[in-house]
């Protein structure tokens, strides 16, 4: 197999390059408490969503409106010379007058917005699922701007994690290989995806998991791009596919894959604006599974 990035592959949220991480600053507590009172602060409830003002859009804070100094703030970076901070909401005393799941968020909100929160609700995540050492147990202690854990009873550090998979438009002859699995709305089909395996290549990953999944042999995989799924903590690694000319079998994770032509991804397209109660609908417009979509059947009529 080969791998090839692509340069003209966007649409998908959560992808823009929205600060500058000045990972120098993270060594420098008294330059972050300097940057504290002018801050942007953004805030999140434990299960990860976020606080937005009454119109539904992000809700703006200050570090000199809450007080104080960063404490268990994590440091993101800097948006134009202003620092940028997240907080659990725990026990603040200020409210916002909605939270909005990101989500929603990203259909909404300016990209730069929506990619900001998804790092803040990364690093929020890592920080909640890491406050006791895995070797130990012992209490985790955040420095470096809340980028490692330092464990207080043995000194393991600990640093942020993403969890790569990858997602993959498997094409045969001008179809398209879309699986849905149980839980999903009705009618929803996608892309087939997966989380890489220790000493796997993403290569690898593409042909193990298409062939779990459908029993469709992938012969040829090219890179595309990738996207930030922070639900929890994923990498979505987007890649087209070429396949053997298998019939799908699903046994397990999905309960349907077929292939289907241009003509039932168009109608289904068409759906989300007149849904004739028929046939699948497409992904959300965030994911980058539509975009993948999007990509094979624009070249299928290029």
């Amino acid at each position: 197999m080969s791998i090839h990035p692509t340069a003209d592959f966007s649409g998908y949220a959560f992808a823009t390059a929205a600060l500058d991480r000045a990972d120098a600053l993270r060594d420098d507590p008294a330059a972050l408490a300097a940057h504290w009172p002018s801050a942007r602060v953004l805030v999140l409830d434990a299960d990860g969503t976020a606080f937005a003002d009454g119109a539904g859009q992000p809700f703006a804070l200050t570090g000199g409106e809450l007080g104080g100094g960063p404490g268990t703030a994590i440091f993101l970076g800097l948006d134009a010379g202003q620092a940028v901070f997240v907080l659990e909401a725990g026990a603040l005393t200020v409210r916002a007058p909605q939270r909005v799941d990101l989500r929603q968020a990203a259909l909404s909100w300016p990209a730069a917005d929506a990619a900001v929160f998804c790092y803040a609700r990364g690093m929020s995540y890592w920080h909640s699922r890491n406050r006791y050492c895995g070797v130990c147990g012992g209490a985790v202690a955040f420095r470096r701007g809340g980028f490692i854990g330092q464990c207080g009873q043995c000194a393991t550090e600990h640093y942020p994690r993403v969890d790569p998979a990858v997602i993959v438009a498997v094409e045969n002859r001008g179809r398209l290989l879309l699986g849905r699995q149980p839980n999903w709305a009705p009618r929803r089909y996608s892309v087939l995806a997966g989380f890489v395996e220790p000493g796997e290549t993403f290569e690898q990953t593409v042909a193990r998991e298409v062939f779990e999944e459908s029993r469709v042999r992938v012969r040829q995989a090219h890179y595309l791009g990738t996207q930030p799924w922070p639900f929890p903590g994923a990498l979505m690694v987007g890649f087209r596919a070429t396949a053997e000319d298998d019939v799908p079998v699903v046994d397990g994770e999905l309960e349907d894959a077929r292939w289907f032509s241009a003509g039932d991804v168009e109608a289904a397209l068409r759906r989300e604006h007149e849904d004739d109660g028929e046939g699948i609908l497409m992904p959300p417009r965030i994911s980058i599974a539509r975009s993948l979509i999007i990509d094979w059947l624009r070249r299928q009529r290029g």
